[in-house]
């Protein structure tokens, strides 16, 4: 097994922390006034950020596909919502160096479930 380098430590770590911040949104009235379906996307949205983390954790390169995916939808779902304020600027960078760094760790990391 592959040690965990310090740097994705530090990525999930970041990750955990956005979604134990981000979770509560999900039933927050101002997500809920965007349509009757949106509270339920961006539960999945944050569901798919945090087991893409658990991914990273145990270093799996289905953790770094998830993050791209994840990290894709949800720019288009703030997009599409027309949530693009000064946090959403600072999301995007993050995640950007995110996953320069990940895709740098890419190849190391373990390819089976």
């Amino acid at each position: 097994m592959l040690a965990r380098p310090k740097i994705i430590t530090v990525i999930c770590i970041i990750g955990y922390l956005s979604v134990l911040f981000t979770f509560p949104q999900v039933f927050s009235p101002g997500i809920k006034k965007l349509g009757t379906m949106v509270p339920a996307i961006y539960g999945i949205l944050v569901a798919m950020h945090f087991i893409a983390c658990v991914g990273l954790w145990y270093y799996k390169q289905w953790g770094v596909q998830l993050y791209l995916i994840a990290f894709f939808a949800k720019i288009i779902f703030y997009l599409l919502s027309a949530q693009t304020g000064p946090v959403f600027y600072v999301n995007a960078v993050l995640g950007i160096v995110f996953m320069f760094v990940l895709l740098k760790h890419y190849r190391k990391m373990n390819p089976n479930l």
